[in-house]
């Protein structure tokens, strides 16, 4: 009698479930931003604690990314989604349950190390069970599976914190439920490492930092500008957004504060999903205006105290963040081979949040000793110094093209005009 052969998903259902594992990411990031405050006022925390709490997540993800970037490429993906779920999970469950500002410390660090095995490894596997020829599709449903991931953190949050009994523990027991049917739907994904198209890559596995393979150079440097430019939003509207609509804003509802922020989400979604088809350069640079846009309205916002400006400043932040976001993926993943594809998307998010962190804690520090509109002041600035920079990389290379001369053969066809 033949044992019966595991049950296996589709190409199809795969590609939904590591879209559901990159959901995952951004919701549980998310997750605390609505509690910062009432934590803050229970416990009786400075800015640079709470502050603290978020970017004790992004440190401990670019450690994990160091070591442990590529290592989807050699184990496979659903292994390695698996593990990072398995410790979400339980760093969501200690903050369903803490008794004390230490247990969110520990449970935002084992979130971190969930986020960084899966980050890089979610966004290959999207990669890896699309169709053929079609990564502009997995970098536009990325945007949108972060989007959806936003959208449930901070709208279910701001309700659950305002109208709900348990404010600072109901949503994490949501949140915890959720992460375990993923964990269930991801047991089922294949099992051949390396993706779905071919075996694992050569060589022992070892620790190591994601290495970026010669000649991706230009196209990597272009790529981490943006999704790091990208990720940093993250700072105002996660770290301190919640705290900005109640302290300079004068929005005491957390359910109307969740619902601002989460406009950044929503507008984020729906581009990533409408853009699809924009050449990548192109997203980038438009999504590097709007952010620097956006960075100016939420200045005035806090100026102002302004909740229509506020409003303004996060949808924008979300167009931005979006279109950042599908450039950088769109023209990575379609330049790297698949067997290196997990550590080369590993290292853009190391920069990533690596950023992420060093902004978040001098925020804190400045938010502490200066006050929070400072602090915002200097994160808005930041992530316009960085949207500058990504234009500049852009003008680069575009430079660079029209300077590179001409092939002294064509073959047949030369001298015609195009």
């Amino acid at each position: 009698m033949k044992a019966s052969r595991p049950r296996v998903l589709g190409q199809r259902a795969s590609f939904w479930v590591s879209a559901g594992v990159v959901t995952h990411i951004f919701w549980t990031s998310a997750a605390p931003a609505m509690t910062y405050r009432l934590y803050a006022e229970q416990w009786h925390l400075t800015p640079t604690v709470t502050t603290g709490i978020f970017a004790v997540y992004p440190i401990i993800v670019v450690a994990v990314l160091v070591g442990f970037g590529d290592l989807s490429d050699h184990i496979g993906r659903r292994l390695v989604m698996l593990l990072g779920l398995g410790a979400s999970l339980i760093g969501t469950l200690l903050f369903a349950v803490a008794p004390g500002v230490l247990w969110l410390f520990a449970g935002r660090a084992l979130t971190g190390i969930g986020v960084g095995l899966t980050a890089g490894t979610a966004t290959a596997a999207l990669v890896d069970f699309s169709t053929e020829g079609q990564s502009q599709r997995a970098a536009s449903v990325t945007p949108a599976a972060q989007a959806f991931g936003f959208t449930g953190a901070l709208l279910l949050g701001g309700a659950l914190t305002q109208y709900a009994p348990w404010p600072t523990h109901l949503g994490f027991w949501l949140l915890f439920a959720l992460i375990a049917l993923l964990f269930a739907a991801t047991w089922f994904l294949p099992r051949r490492p390396g993706g779905p198209a071919g075996g694992p890559a050569s060589g022992r596995w070892r620790p190591k930092s994601p290495a970026i393979p010669a000649g991706l150079g230009s196209t990597f440097a272009l790529s981490a500008s943006a999704v790091t430019t990208a990720y940093t939003h993250g700072v105002l509207i996660l770290s301190v957004g919640g705290q900005v609509g109640h302290d300079l804003v004068g929005s005491s509802n957390a359910l109307v504060n969740g619902a601002a922020l989460s406009l950044f989400a929503i507008t984020s979604g729906m581009v990533g999903i409408s853009a699809r088809g924009l050449r990548p350069r192109w997203a980038m640079l438009c999504g590097a205006i709007a952010s620097v846009a956006s960075m100016g309205l939420l200045a005035l916002s806090v100026a102002r105290q302004g909740l229509p400006i506020f409003l303004a400043a996060t949808t924008i932040a979300g167009i931005g963040y979006s279109l950042l976001v599908l450039g950088g993926l769109a023209l990575l993943g379609g330049a790297v081979q698949e067997r290196q594809r997990g550590g080369v998307l590993s290292a853009l998010y190391l920069f990533a949040y690596l950023s992420l962190g060093i902004v978040a804690l001098g925020l804190g520090v400045v938010a502490t000793e200066r006050g929070l509109g400072l602090a915002v002041d200097l994160g808005a600035a930041a992530i316009t110094a960085l949207s500058l920079g990504t234009i500049g990389l852009l003008a680069l290379q575009r430079m660079h093209v029209r300077q590179v001369p001409a092939a002294p053969f064509c073959g047949e066809g030369c001298g015609q005009s195009a």
